[in-house]
């Protein structure tokens, strides 16, 4: 047995005038799990502790709650020393206990066809990804979108594809959900990392469902306009300057020794929007014994089309983008841009290996830059952190140049063309980023992704900035230190 100290949410609607947490030791057994600290305390505290739970076993969902602000099952998640605890993040009964009766309720039931047919084994396999749900609506807690704007959230979305799929179900699924808010899904992927079943909700129901309404002429206008630029100019974002690609030679070599080689796919953003971060970035690969080769008729990834269920024209820029590397030789391709890697990484089937920029500059190491004077929080990009599971390799980064203050890891709202075709969604999560961003005090915001750099900077009161951007301000700062102190 040992004792850990546990702080937990209380909270009676009935006798109290607001919630407050409450700070306990219990006594549990070497590998106890969450549920059974809240026994011990129960049992050995507080008989009044409200808590749901039943099956022990991580087969009902009914545990629910949040560890340390991550939605997981009581029942699996193991007890630790200091932990905090706290109620999924819906409306509150008592306690730990949230009302899920209202949410569970709106999800929709099987309809029977006038005509019954059982699904094909190949119906079936679509469906079983989706069968393992056990309601337990940790992703529903998770969800960004929910916070901002009315949505059926991430498991009704997969319910509806789940009828969907099934032939036995008369109703039309896919345009139901558009009503329910289909596009409103930011894809930040918070809803499939918390899942205790590990349903891939974005990728295996969202864009599924997306694309399927795509085949109704359900896709949203300003999605249609993005996918037709990306069929006339291979890019999804008009350019507002002279392009990267237009202003660099295929190859780029270190200023030193050779450390390593590898191609980068620039992706739209930083290609037409923001040219000067990709400058910034090859300036600290070469400094740091990079070469880089550039190909020149790579185009958009397509995350975009993929994003929001557009994806007849998908083959095609896959097919020119592999191409353009093999062609070279490469067998090492570096992404900067969040969406880019995350694409590259789950969407393609390359015969080369696709590397974050952190990844890449964490692999080799760095010069280490000058110090700077500054204190930055970081924004993690959905598509970093939740996609490509990148989180220590920035940070490791940007502890070398500044000071680094922390803050939760929420969607910017710039995701999942939510940004182009629901604007005010994006706006309202932009916000809730300035709040947060706000009370870290931090005199700059770094990020590590276009989408998200450019998106916070509506929506922050201070400097927002890539982690190469900030390198390379480190290397100049000691650059100038240097030629200071030489003598004249």
């Amino acid at each position: 047995m040992k004792d850990i100290t546990v702080r937990v949410f209380r909270f009676d609607p009935e006798n109290d005038e607001k919630p407050h947490f409450q700070t306990y030791s219990a006594s549990v057994s070497d590998g106890a799990r969450v549920l059974h600290a809240l026994h011990a305390i129960h049992n050995e505290h507080d008989p009044t502790l409200s808590y749901r739970y039943c099956c022990g076993s991580g087969q009902c969902g009914s545990c629910a709650v949040r560890v340390n602000g991550e939605p997981v099952l009581a029942c699996m998640e193991e007890a630790r020393d200091g932990m905090t605890v706290e109620p999924l993040d819906l409306p509150i009964v008592k306690d730990l206990v949230v009302d899920m009766g209202p949410y569970l309720d709106s999800l929709h039931a099987l309809v029977p066809a006038p005509e019954f047919r059982m699904p094909t084994p190949d119906e079936v396999e679509e469906i079983k990804p989706l069968r393992s749900c056990i309601e337990c609506l940790a992703c529903v807690s998770a969800c960004p979108a929910l916070k901002v704007i009315d949505f059926a959230g991430p498991t009704a979305m997969r319910q509806e594809l789940r009828l969907q799929l099934d032939p036995r179900d008369q109703q039309d699924r896919v345009t139901e959900a558009v009503g329910e808010g289909l596009f409103t899904c930011t894809s930040c992927q918070a809803c499939w990392k918390v899942c205790p079943k590990d349903i891939q909700l974005p990728g295996k129901a969202i864009e599924k469902l997306r694309a399927l309404a795509n085949k109704k002429g359900l896709t949203l206008p300003r999605h249609q306009d993005v996918a037709q630029l990306v069929k006339e100019t291979g890019r999804s974002v008009v350019r507002t300057e002279t392009s990267f690609l237009e202003q660099i030679p295929e190859v780029l070599e270190p200023y030193g020794e050779v450390k390593g080689t590898v191609g980068f796919f620039v992706g739209c953003m930083y290609n037409q929007r923001l040219p000067q971060t990709a400058l910034d970035a090859m300036e600290v690969l070469r400094r740091n014994g990079i070469r880089v080769i550039i190909p020149k008729e790579q185009v958009c990834c397509g995350s975009p089309l993929i994003r929001t269920g557009q994806v007849d024209f998908l083959d095609t820029l896959k097919r020119r983008n592999i191409d353009a590397f093999v062609f070279r030789n490469i067998d090492t391709v570096l992404t900067m841009c969040a969406g880019c890697g995350s694409t590259l990484k789950h969407d393609y089937k390359t015969p080369f290996k696709v590397m974050d920029i952190n990844e890449v500059l964490t692999k080799y190491g760095i010069e280490p830059p000058a110090r700077l004077p500054l204190k930055a929080t970081y924004h993690d990009p959905c598509h970093l952190l939740r996609g490509q599971g990148i989180k220590n390799q920035p940070r490791e980064l940007i502890t070398q140049v500044v000071d680094l203050i922390e803050m939760p890891a929420i969607c910017c709202g710039s995701g999942g063309g939510v940004k182009s075709g629901v604007p005010d969604e994006a706006a309202a999560l932009g916000e809730k980023r300035r709040e947060e961003i706000k009370k870290t005090g931090a005199d700059i915001v770094i990020s590590s992704c276009p989408f998200c750099e450019y998106h916070i900077r509506d929506h922050s009161d201070i400097p927002v900035k890539n982690v190469t951007t900030v390198l390379l301000e480190g290397y100049r700062e000691k650059d100038r230190k240097a030629k200071e102190q030489k003598p004249c």
